[in-house]
């Protein structure tokens, strides 16, 4: 039996993390978002959502949404993926 990277255990702790931030509609954008982007992101952009994932979930649910402008330091690819992983499948 093989043991895990650390990159392995990384993204299973998020996976878990991005369905259980304690609101429904959280669960739904991180979860959705792991289940279909986080084993192609690579180490720096697992270290931005893990970034994201320290923040309040309204704040992140604004930015995603537009309701709210996302600071300079959250504004990168990893938040984009997330809105689109919002805005539905891609294409």
């Amino acid at each position: 039996m093989t043991t895990p990277s650390a990159l392995e255990l990384r993204r299973k702790r998020l996976r878990f993390r991005c369905w259980h931030r304690g609101s429904r509609e959280a669960d739904l954008l991180f979860g959705r978002f792991a289940a279909r982007y986080l084993e192609r992101l690579d180490p720096a952009q697992i270290g931005r959502l893990e970034a994201l994932l320290a923040e309040e979930d309204p704040d992140v649910w604004a930015w995603v949404v537009g309701r709210a402008p996302a600071p300079p330091e959250f504004d990168h690819d990893v938040l984009a993926l997330l809105r689109q992983a919002q805005d539905g499948p891609d294409s």
